[in-house]
């Protein structure tokens, strides 16, 4: 009886043991179940009523034919040619990093650089022109960096900030910076003159001027000098032929705004020797002035008068310039 009894008792606690594990077991399989169901429908509510919140349009055939017309019009206008052209001119551009100075300090360089030119010998040619520039860049240069490494920020900020500025600007490219305050120097070309030609014999006008063929609406004159109002002074804006002078006349009058001068007059000097002309200024090669003038006058023609050539020695025998009048 006694066995009989501890069996029992044992039977029931390894059965009531049991039990409680098994509970436990689907207990926590059906919380899984739930919290999954749950996500589930969650999950379908944010999805639909994500839906419902989007306007649904619907289009008819022929709006459809017309937006896709529509397409086909706007690809069939896009200037391709163009976007590849400013996209060229953008990497161009792009690998030429010119620093912009403020106006002041671009004034101050300009005095500073005039007054260094002064000391100069009066007929000094154009290479030791250059090399006097490019000894004053250098200084300046080492004078800047000096000045930045000396000079607190926090103390001389405007004398800080203007030096960085220009040491920025002299190492990029200073012929740039001069460039772009109007002071052009140019390469020095010597060509020597030959006078093989009989005493007394009138010197032949050349009718054809070199580069690409002008176009029409340039009506291009040989030897030619007209008189006008300077809308851009050819000292320091050089083209590489008449054509491209006369082209940069016509877009001068097309960007022009309306209170501005708009370019009718194109005046090229194709002479490698460079072009005379009564002023101070040593005109070369290249030189492509834009003027203004209502009614357009000449300066000169073909040849220099003897009269003029009396009072201006070192005047040749024929007008070396080319010139044209535009949008008459």
């Amino acid at each position: 009886m006694a066995r009989v009894g501890e069996w029992g008792f044992k039977g029931r606690a390894k059965w009531g043991c049991s039990y409680k594990k098994t509970t436990l077991i689907v207990c926590s399989i059906n919380i899984v179940v739930a919290l999954y169901v749950l996500r589930s429908l969650y999950a379908s509510l944010y999805i639909y009523s994500d839906r419902d919140s989007r306007p649904t349009l619907e289009y008819t055939p022929d709006q459809i034919r017309k937006m896709e017309e529509s397409v086909r019009i706007r690809k069939a206008a896009e200037p391709v040619e163009l976007i590849r052209l400013v996209k060229a001119l953008k990497k161009e551009l792009s690998r030429e990093v010119v620093v912009e100075l403020p106006q002041p300090l671009k004034l101050k360089i300009t005095n500073e650089i005039v007054e260094r030119l002064k000391t100069l010998r009066p007929k000094a040619n154009v290479t030791e022109q250059r090399e006097f520039v490019e000894r004053w860049c250098k200084e300046k240069l080492k004078e800047a960096k000096q000045l930045v490494l000396e000079t607190d920020a926090s103390n001389s900020k405007n004398l800080h900030e203007e030096a960085e500025m220009l040491v920025k600007a002299l190492e990029s490219d200073w012929t740039v910076l001069l460039e772009d305050m109007g002071l052009w120097i140019p390469a020095e070309i010597v060509n020597t003159e030959h006078h093989d030609k009989p005493e007394g014999e009138e010197e032949e006008l050349d009718q054809i001027l070199p580069g690409r063929p002008l176009p029409p609406e340039c009506h291009a004159e040989v030897h030619t000098d007209y008189d006008g109002a300077a809308v851009r002074w050819g000292l320091n804006h050089h083209k590489d032929s008449a054509a491209d002078c006369c082209q940069a006349c016509l877009d001068q009058a097309k960007r022009a705004k309306p209170n501005e001068k708009r370019c009718n007059i194109w005046v090229y000097c194709p002479s490698e020797s460079g072009c005379h002309s009564p002023d101070i200024y040593e005109h070369k090669l290249g030189e492509c002035w834009l003027k203004y003038a209502e009614t357009p006058k000449l300066n000169f023609k073909d040849r220099y008068p003897q009269s003029y050539r009396n009072n201006h020695p070192s005047a040749p025998l024929v007008v070396p310039w080319a010139s044209g009048i535009v949008g008459a």
